[in-house]
């Protein structure tokens, strides 16, 4: 924890004062400015004050993995009631977290069992999977006071949303506080849920990148709406579901800098045409989108109706690879001086490094890495220095080991004390955030990321980075996406398998390994080939290992 710092809701309130008059959001074809969206923010955290929501325990007489705070859950789709209900929470004390949109009633049972909300905003389409969970919940206590956004369908559970903002209370907010919680829910495709707690002074700065230009803090609220006033708003649009960390990061970053915010008008899924219509109306800067699953279908609907998108300089990827064919593909669309930026990162340790791709120099998983990122080595006992002498290329990669970060730091998982312990330990007396992805050092300012913990496939005694695999399997042309899992092996333990998705004729097993073999160790080479329609991944891009696994399973077996 960092001591200080300013608050999330009290930097956005000095933007808003400073350039009032600015656009802040459009979506949908309506516009708000920076000060109709400020007094929208204020009536939702009187809405939540007036339903005694609010502080319990005060940050300093807590341990990292508890709350002292009330919380509240956000299950809605992109728009400017996720923005008013997360604003409205740091208003009122209140911490807010995210629900997927996707999640069954079961997942739902674990993921709000998890959490115990007082309170819930959520779109009414997504009532009926809610009030089955609640159903579950409440012999348990968990009853939350609920508001629904009406988008048309589905019942509505508790107040409408809007009537409660434009009959909110003229009650006096209490002063926000850095020590107040911000909760990042993750982990639904890979493991159980877990709720990140980040101080709000400390989210401000790591996770949502508001600092000043040489990377520092800014000491006061109103520091923060000074440089907004002297800063060229560009426009932004985060194509992801706000419901996944990439695009809230984004999108306070963006409202907390005087920028402004624009949204696709379909909110439940990808659209591709739409996505490309909202970035030439609305003359788009800067547009993130997550990996291949992302870019693909970008690129197939350019290809098929281009417009006029000259706008757009910079492509912000992350959460998932974007392959560097496809990253060659966006810049042709793109044109002469744009440019595409991977970034590195993960909702305990918010961005770590950068990866920037121009015209003519393009590569991927290899990153720039930020003051504070390190690696640690395997018994996360000792920092792993970065090479002398020259960067990429020089042959001086050091041992692998775990990425890691120092700095402004999550305080821990929401009522895991283990877990805390486990992710946030003290190296070299420093204490740090190692979520789970292996890397090493390729250079002194490069590192490579191997992949993540939780899906490295450990094969004949071996140790395969399903990510590293996945990167290869999508260079051969008529595999249109993959994933990497493995499968129960009574020889191997498990054996790496390939789940991909084709187009322009068959696959065969053995021609994808010949072609695997050309970049890979043999034991890295899939034994396993699966053929299906559609990989499938997260609203974010993600892929689903789970799913992986078991359509694996169901299609070989094990041997």
């Amino acid at each position: 924890m960092t001591p200080g710092g300013v608050s999330v809701v009290d930097a956005f309130r000095a933007v808003a004062a400073a350039v009032g008059d600015r656009t802040a959001l459009v979506h949908r074809g309506r516009r708000w400015t920076y000060a109709e969206l400020a007094d929208r923010v204020e009536r939702a955290g009187r809405v939540f004050t007036a339903a005694g929501l609010g502080v319990r325990r005060e940050r300093p007489d807590l341990a990292g993995h508890e709350i002292g705070q009330d919380l509240v859950a956000i299950d809605a789709h992109n728009g400017v009631e996720w923005l008013e209900a997360l604003f409205g929470a740091f208003a009122a004390r209140v911490a807010p977290a995210n629900v997927n949109t996707r999640y069954t009633p079961e997942e739902l049972v674990e993921l709000l069992g998890m959490l115990g909300p007082a309170a819930l905003v959520h779109h009414r389409s997504l009532a009926e999977a809610l009030v089955e969970a609640l159903a579950e919940l409440a012999p348990a206590g968990i009853d939350p006071v609920c508001w629904s956004i009406d988008d048309g369908t589905g019942p509505r559970v508790g107040v409408e949303w809007s009537t409660a903002l434009d009959t909110a209370p003229p009650l006096e907010l209490p002063p926000s506080d850095p020590d107040d919680l911000y909760i990042l829910c993750t982990g639904g495709t890979t493991g159980r849920p877990k709720g990140v707690l980040w101080r709000q002074g400390d989210a401000l700065v790591a996770a949502f990148g508001v600092s000043r230009r040489d990377g520092t803090p800014y000491r006061h609220a109103e520091e923060v709406g000074e440089a907004a006033a002297r800063r060229r708003a560009r426009v932004i649009c985060p194509a992801p579901p706000l419901m996944h960390g990439a695009a809230q990061w984004l999108s306070v970053q963006a409202l907390c800098s005087g920028h402004t915010l624009v949204m696709p008008d379909v909110v439940a899924h990808l659209d591709a045409a739409d996505l490309w219509d909202t970035v030439e109306r609305e003359e788009v800067e800067v547009l993130q989108i997550v990996g291949d699953a992302f870019a693909v279908p970008l690129l197939e609907e350019f290809r098929a109706r281009p417009r006029s998108v000259g706008s757009l300089g910079l492509v912000v990827s992350g959460g998932a690879p974007l392959q560097p064919t496809h990253k060659a593909a966006l810049l042709e669309v793109l044109g002469d001086g744009a440019r595409i930026r991977d970034s590195l990162g993960s909702s305990e340790t918010g961005l770590q490094a950068r990866h920037t791709s121009r015209p003519g120099e393009v590569a991927t998983g290899r990153f720039r890495p930020g003051p504070d990122t390190r690696v640690v080595d395997a018994a996360r006992r000792r920092f792993v220095a970065p090479p002398p002498g020259p960067g990429a290329g020089s042959g001086t990669e050091t041992e692998p080991g775990w990425l890691a970060q120092a700095g402004p730091v999550p305080l821990g998982y929401l009522g895991d004390a283990e877990a805390t312990a486990r992710t946030f330990p003290v190296v070299e007396g420093v204490r740090v955030s190692v979520p789970g992805d292996r890397a090493r050092w390729a250079g002194p300012d490069e590192i490579e990321l191997l992949g993540r913990d939780s899906v490295t496939i450990v094969t004949g005694g071996e140790k395969v980075f399903a990510e590293e695999v996945e990167a290869v399997v999508k260079t051969h042309p008529r595999v249109v996406d993959a994933v990497v899992c493995g499968v129960p092996s009574r020889r191997w333990g498990s054996e790496v398998t390939a789940v991909v998705a084709v187009a322009g004729g068959a696959l065969g097993l053995e021609e994808l390994r010949d072609h695997c073999r050309r970049h890979l160790a043999g034991y890295k080479v899939p034994r396993r080939l699966v053929v299906v329609d559609t990989v499938r991944r997260s609203p974010a891009g993600k892929p689903d290992y789970r799913w992986a696994v078991d359509t694996a399973l169901g299609s070989v077996g094990t041997d």
